[in-house]
């Protein structure tokens, strides 16, 4: 009895992770992807930024994990964060998932879908950890890729750009 317990438990185990861009220790390192400001040499640094992982089971079903994890303060730590396990919902220990990590700067707004300075990874696919009995580790988030923060544009910039592109269309079928 107590090993179909055991065993439902097991299957039931969600996926995890170690949510952080850089892993210690090993030379060379396994994991080294740290990330930029817009200008592209000046690592991110403390909590003015904030990365946070997006997670599905598909490319195209991401959907935010947590609330998201600051980069570390020291000038030696600058350009990663350190964020600790995450529980992926939805998706077993040992399965694939697809993973994004997004980044934004605080000052300019409270979340990356409302910033005006943000960045994201490419997206990549992972083997979660937690799955099997006893559960395994959390995985670490090899092939994930450094990247650049950039500035989206104004609402009202993009509004002033459709126009002038829909006023050149209407201007060329007369």
């Amino acid at each position: 009895m107590v090993g179909l317990v055991a065993a439902g438990l097991g299957a039931w185990a969600q996926g995890s992770v170690n949510f952080a861009n850089v892993i210690l220790g090993a030379t060379p390192r396994l994991l080294d992807a740290p990330i930029f400001n817009i200008d592209g040499t000046t690592r991110l640094q403390g909590s003015g930024f904030t990365a946070q992982l997006w997670a599905g089971t598909s490319a195209n079903s991401l959907s935010a994990v947590g609330t998201g994890s600051p980069f570390l303060a020291s000038a030696a730590g600058a350009g990663y964060f350190q964020g600790g396990a995450l529980t992926i919902p939805n998706i077993a220990g040992g399965s694939v998932a697809f993973l994004q990590v997004r980044v934004w700067d605080n000052t300019g707004g409270a979340t990356w879908l409302t910033s005006q300075k943000i960045g994201q990874s490419a997206t990549f696919s992972l083997t979660l950890g937690g799955g099997g009995t006893p559960p395994s580790v959390p995985a670490n988030l090899i092939g994930l890729t450094g990247f650049n923060l950039h500035l989206v544009p104004e609402p009202a910039t993009l509004a002033f750009g459709v126009l002038g592109i829909a006023a050149l269309f209407l201007r060329r079928r007369k």
